[in-house]
């Protein structure tokens, strides 16, 4: 999707095809099931400055955008940041997110993740969440962006990514075979690329991340998630 030359008509293809995948296997729940448990301890709407949320790597926005119909729902304020590189990217994401009347919900920004710091103050958000995007990177960019993820985050983070294991390799075979020529790759290579457990703990102790935990999900995915303990009231766990 990064490929400049790369049809209009392939690339909404694509984003269209990880907005399915986000939705029914498990990428946008890794996330609200988390605000779900976090937000028993926020503000209802109107007695406080809203939560703040930060996507990285947002794509077509389809993760903010359920995560402003949830918080509708529940009856919290939320303003999602969202941010990506590829400005054909935001262009398709500005258009869903007109589309579905949520321009007050929801900023874009272009923004290179790594130089979120030079835009941002650290604790600039309450949450700060990635989904599907540090598989694209070596190791230690991945530690680079998760310190930057976890800099930016007063209260908590959520990392939302791929298990790389055989079975899932099989399963992702199975799930795009007939499909786009596109799509067979990039669902293929995501997986050779995604993480196993004892990486992703690797990280959280480099990082010295003790407020996360890891957590298998479903569909092949895991979440590196957690509120900082300053978030939490006194006396809970």
């Amino acid at each position: 999707m990064d490929d400049p030359d790369l049809p209009p008509e392939k690339l909404e293809f694509a984003l269209r095809s990880i907005r399915t995948l986000n939705r029914y296997l498990g990428g946008t729940s890794a996330l609200l099931r988390h605000l779900e448990a976090w937000s028993r301890r926020w503000p209802r709407a109107g007695e406080a400055s809203p939560i703040s949320v930060l996507d990285v790597g947002t794509g077509s926005a389809d993760i903010p955008l359920a995560v402003a119909a949830w918080a509708d729902r529940v009856g919290v304020d939320v303003r999602v940041t969202a941010i990506d590189i590829n400005e054909r990217v935001l262009e398709v994401a500005r258009r869903q997110i007109a589309a579905a009347g949520r321009e007050d919900r929801i900023s874009l920004r272009r923004v290179d993740a790594y130089r979120l710091m030079d835009h941002y103050e650290p604790g600039s958000f309450d949450y700060v969440h990635a989904g599907l995007m540090l598989h694209h990177f070596q190791h230690l960019e991945v530690l680079t962006l998760l310190r930057i993820m976890d800099r930016l985050a007063s209260r908590g983070m959520v990392w939302n990514d791929l298990v790389r294991s055989p079975l899932n390799l099989a399963v992702a075979r199975v799930l795009v075979a007939g499909r786009d020529e596109l799509i067979r790759h990039d669902a293929i290579a995501s997986v050779r690329a995604g993480f196993v457990r004892s990486e992703v703990l690797d990280f959280a102790r480099r990082l010295d991340l003790t407020y996360c935990r890891y957590r298998s999900c479903f569909a092949g995915r895991f979440t590196l998630a957690g509120e900082k303990p300053s978030a939490r009231p006194a006396g809970t766990i």
